[in-house]
């Protein structure tokens, strides 16, 4: 695939097949990722995985709680409360896996560079025909010291991108997209 047509075919996909993504897989995208670029080439990505739609489903229903729990908080949340409130609903849209790029405390700029690898490894995604999906919102659970703990995420490190991995179940339509706002060419 080329890369302006990867960059104009890839979308954020919120609907899966229940099939698997192979290990192998898993480990060539997360290759991938590690070819992004990073400040003065730190590298400041560490990675997880965690497979399984019911398990993921249950981090799902675990984060709903949460975020419902902080709602008085984040007024913004309000918009979200009818997908949350939803028992059927899945932050995870029932991909198989996902995976968790986590930045090290020693980066320059380790969320800038961890956004990079997350991008980078959903054009590989895209390449071989996977979908892909950034989900925000799981942030709110990895963000509790004993989540990150039971999944062995060392306290120091910031969760900066879940990025969920399957096989999409149908096309995504591209959505619109505004012209660049140009503030100044000199």
């Amino acid at each position: 695939m080329e890369l302006m047509q990867a960059l104009a075919t890839r979308r954020s996909t919120r609907k899966y097949l229940p099939a698997p993504v192979g290990r192998e897989t898993l480990e060539e995208l997360i290759r991938a990722a590690t070819l992004a670029p990073s400040a003065m080439n730190s590298q400041p990505w560490a990675f997880g995985v965690i497979e399984g739609a019911e398990t993921l489903r249950a981090y799902s229903d675990r984060t709903k709680t949460l975020i419902l729990s902080k709602a008085a908080e984040m007024p913004w949340i309000e918009h979200y409360r009818g997908m949350f409130e939803d028992p059927d609903y899945s932050i995870f849209y029932g991909a198989p896996a996902l995976v968790l790029i986590c930045g090290k405390p020693s980066g320059v700029h380790a969320e800038g560079d961890c956004a990079m690898a997350a991008l980078t490894l959903m054009l590989a995604a895209h390449d071989r025909g996977l979908a892909t999906c950034w989900v925000g919102f799981f942030g709110f659970l990895l963000n509790q010291p004993d989540e990150k703990a039971a999944l062995g995420i060392p306290a120091e490190y910031s969760t900066v991108a879940p990025i969920i991995v399957g096989h999409p179940d149908g096309e995504m339509p591209m959505p619109e997209r505004a012209a660049p706002e140009m503030l100044f060419w000199k």
